[in-house]
């Protein structure tokens, strides 16, 4: 096809049928409800598929003419990739645990060895799970405490309900045991006998922790709660020393947390303490002493102890601090780990059960990175298993050795094709926004970049839910930035980058201050000289796909081409509509319009669907999955109606829908970097980049 007939199939037009409803006094007309299936969530209406896969087929014929440049791309990331991959063994327990890919594989092998010595064992292909799928994903996986069983759950259409099996990994025959519809971990009782899980409830949230014992009928399974607020959601888990199974209930803002023995997961469950509002904490014991981390008197976390006996009264063991945000929470049985972040940097800190003085920080190489404590499945160790990577270092697997404060290299991520870090140049800068603020944003590049003005740069940010975006490595990126891109982390408000307060200045009624900080850190990247106006690309997906929604909006100006996938645009609309699997859960990030006018007058200000309007916007490419439950579908499809009806410029506007896929796309290693592939298409083209496939 060609670069003309591409230009001349026109793009579909979703009819408009106003629709209205009243809140606060105020009528909202919606010309595009009609594209919420009213059956939701089966999804079968006709005329709605039909329109989807208009938009598809538009999306293909345009895109056709960047088939040998995407092929090219695809070729390059999946050069990268280390086909026969594996990961580095793990001792938990009598067993030596690794999965790897062999080549040409989509999916992971599972594999253990005994450490007493004997032949390699596969416990789990999810290959073989996966054939005649078109999508697949591996939930949670646990062995049984004495080794003989596997659980393992598995989604396969994108729905995010999973079906929970059991296999005899003597005989690698399965169970006759099947749990359909789990939406949690997965926790052994200690006889290895049963399993604490949670099942995804009509609206697909997870309000309850059931106990089922092997060989039961699955009616005979044991209720251990059930959560009453339809805003908070249930989930469990296994304390250090394996001995008390947590089962944790809360929202954004809000946690409670009760214990059951893991020897008896029926046993009435002790409550550590009541739900407040705003205080969240969590809960791992040691000996009978309850560690604590918590926010209650601190924004930025302290840690507290308690006894058992008398769980909710707190003793702080470490205060909060206005410097260092305490974010995770690690008990060995030498020793205990907290992670945090200083400067918004990563750090990862060592300190004693019997010294509360002594403390061991660990030290990385670099100036900007990200490390964090890798899978340490066992409770008495010597070494710690740790992750660390930057923006031009790949993947790094260690062990550091706790009496020697040495670090062990145990794997650095290979890239087959090559890959020498020594070209490429990473920095962070720090830009003022337009209330004062200042923003970090770490920037990569190859050397040779001419900060003059002239070269684009891709901006990326997330924003939302106190997520810090990482300055990590990503070699799908190379493509573009050896093809004369910088390649940009704007470390905004709303994720929590810099301590728990940043990510209150970017939600509910400081919601703004997101989109702004995105906006303000393009534009001081044009001042930096790292690109010029109309010389940024842009990308984020989900919380970030609804951030590309409101940056078009307010600044189309700045931006070259913008990338939204599985975009939260709707955002009023959904906020509005309590029956959505996930609204009542996000209230407390976002405001509750129903009940609250002053939310509802504030969402309707920024939210990206309600203020598209008729002026030119940069050229787009939407993405949705028709079985997402985070995102629907008809969020992006609704978007791109509206735009194609309003924006009054000839760029293209594109929408992609998964329709066997839920909220990450499409499954498996390289059907995920085809689509990479085609994003960075995109963007080549729409920026005059794109070269005769090259």
């Amino acid at each position: 096809m060609t670069e003309k007939s591409a230009a001349e199939i026109k793009p579909p037009v979703a009819a408009k049928r106003p629709h209205s409803a009243t809140y606060h006094g105020v009528t909202l007309t919606d010309d595009y409800h009609w594209l919420k299936d009213q059956s939701y969530p089966t999804i079968d209406d006709a005329e709605i598929l039909e329109h989807l896969k208009a938009e598809n087929a538009y999306f293909e014929a345009q895109m056709a003419p960047q088939a040998a440049l995407t092929e090219t791309i695809f070729q390059e990331m999946k050069g990268r990739v280390k086909e026969d991959d594996s990961s580095v063994p793990q001792k938990d327990g009598d067993y030596i645990y690794w999965s790897k890919f062999e080549e040409g594989a989509q999916y992971r092998k599972h594999y253990r060895k005994p450490v007493a010595g004997g032949p390699d064992q596969l416990i789990l292909d999810e290959n073989e799970l996966a054939k005649g799928k078109d999508y697949f994903r591996l939930g949670a996986a646990e062995v049984s405490p004495d080794g003989t069983l596997l659980a393992y759950a598995y989604d396969d259409n994108g729905s995010e309900r999973f079906d929970l099996h059991f296999r005899n990994l003597a005989t690698g025959e399965n169970l006759k045991d099947v749990i359909p519809g789990t939406l949690s971990g997965i926790v052994w009782s200690s006889d290895s006998k049963g399993v604490v899980y949670g099942l995804a409830n009509e609206n697909w949230r997870t309000d309850n922790a059931w106990y089922h014992r092997l060989g039961d009928d699955l009616t005979a399974a044991k209720l251990l709660y059930k959560e009453q607020d339809i805003g908070f959601g249930v989930g469990v888990g296994l304390t250090a020393q394996e001995d008390w199974i947590v089962i944790a209930t809360g929202d954004n803002v809000t946690s409670e947390v009760r214990l059951v023995p893991a020897n008896n997961p029926t046993a009435t469950p002790i409550m550590i303490s009541p739900r407040k509002v705003g205080r969240q904490y969590s809960v791992d014991v040691r000996d009978g002493t309850l560690y604590i981390l918590t926010n209650d008197d601190h924004v930025n976390f302290r840690i507290a102890t308690a006894s058992l006996k008398k769980p909710a009264e707190w003793t702080t063991l470490i205060g909060g601090s206005d410097d260092y945000y305490i974010t995770g929470l690690s008990l060995f049985k030498k020793f205990y780990v907290v992670e945090g972040r200083e400067a918004g940097l990563d750090q990862v800190e060592i300190r004693y059960y019997d010294d509360l003085e002594r403390t061991t920080p660990i030290s990385f190489p670099e100036a900007s990175y990200v490390a964090q404590l890798d899978d340490n499945p066992e409770y008495d160790v010597d070494k710690l298993r740790l992750s660390y990577e930057s923006m031009v270092t790949p993947d790094t697997v260690y062990d550091y050795h706790v009496r020697e404060g040495r670090l062990e290299t145990l794997k650095v991520q290979e890239i087959p094709s090559g890959y020498d870090s020594a070209q490429y140049v990473t920095e962070r800068v720090m830009i003022t926004a337009r209330d004062g603020t200042k923003v970090p944003v770490s920037v990569l590049y190859k050397k040779g970049f001419k900060k003059d003005g002239s070269q684009p740069l891709h901006l990326y940010a997330y924003g939302a839910y106190g997520y810090a975006v990482p300055p990590g490595f990503s070699a799908n990126r190379l493509s573009m930035v050896d093809r004369g891109f910088a390649y940009a982390i704007a470390h905004i408000r709303g994720g929590d980058d810099l301590g728990y307060q940043w990510y209150l200045d970017g939600k509910l009624t400081k919601r703004t201050n997101t989109f702004n900080d995105f906006v303000d850190a393009a534009k001081g990247l044009i001042a930096l000289g790292f690109t010029g106006k109309g010389k940024v690309t842009a990308s984020g997906g989900s919380a970030g796909g609804e951030l590309m929604g409101a940056v078009v909006n307010q600044a189309p100006e700045l931006f070259g081409a913008v990338v939204s996938h599985v975009a939260f645009v709707d955002v009023l609309n959904t906020m509005l509509d309590k029956d959505l699997p996930l609204t009542p859960g996000e209230w407390p990030e976002w405001g509750n319009p129903i009940t609250d006018k002053a939310a509802f007058d504030y969402i309707r200000s920024y939210s990206p669907y309600d203020n598209v309007e008729a002026k030119a916007y940069p050229p787009m490419l939407w993405t949705a999955g028709l079985n997402d439950p985070r995102v629907t579908y008809w969020e992006p499809a609704k978007m791109v109606a509206k735009l194609r009806a309003m924006k009054t410029d000839d760029n293209v506007l594109l929408l992609k829908t998964n329709m066997g896929a839920g909220h990450g796309g499409k499954s498996g290693r390289f059907e995920r970097l085809r689509e990479n592939a085609e994003e960075a298409a995109f963007l080549l083209w729409q920026m005059g980049m794109a070269k005769s496939g090259s």
